[in-house]
């Protein structure tokens, strides 16, 4: 593992690569938890974390998947919903003049059938909201909201004019 002094010189100067969890369950709400860290702290926000140096994206979404919603949820079905960024003005430490900025891989699984989560310490609590509820709360955090605002651009739109 990478020092925090370390972690914070990187996200000082490059941007990370996350997968977000867009977890759909059989009555069509999505499943949201309220951060505990930065940033974003505060905000329901779709479960997610970022892809560790050397693994595989595969491998990523497995990780994330059972530490965020844990063992019972299924690794296998989830699509890739586009390519996402997010910008914030603060970092995981709180230091001052430190954006973070994130280069998201959004996937999404629709449940079948209900299945126990688990918390993890990224959270404070998990809850289910309809699209209506999410995008009609303050809490929900705005790249939350985007997911289900409009699709994702295709890649080559992204990148035209490089």
């Amino acid at each position: 593992m990478i020092s925090d002094d370390d972690f914070l010189a990187l996200v000082s100067k490059t941007p990370l690569i996350s997968v977000d969890l867009i977890l759909r369950s059989r009555d069509d709400n999505i499943l949201l938890g309220r951060r505990n860290n930065r940033p974003a702290k505060g905000f329901w926000f779709v479960p997610g974390g970022r892809i560790l140096k050397d693994e595989r994206l595969a491998d990523a979404l497995v990780r994330v998947v059972r530490r965020e919603l844990g063992a019972m949820v299924p690794v296998e079905g989830w699509r890739n919903m586009g390519i996402y960024e997010h910008l914030y003005p603060d970092n995981f430490a709180g230091a001052d003049g430190i954006s973070t900025h994130y280069v998201v891989l959004p996937h999404r699984l629709d449940l079948d059938s209900e299945v126990a989560l688990e918390s993890d310490d990224q959270h404070e609590a998990l809850r289910w909201f309809s699209v209506d509820e999410l995008m009609a709360h303050d809490e929900v955090h705005p790249y939350t909201k985007a997911y289900f605002a409009r699709p994702a651009e295709p890649l080559d739109r992204l990148t035209d004019g490089l």
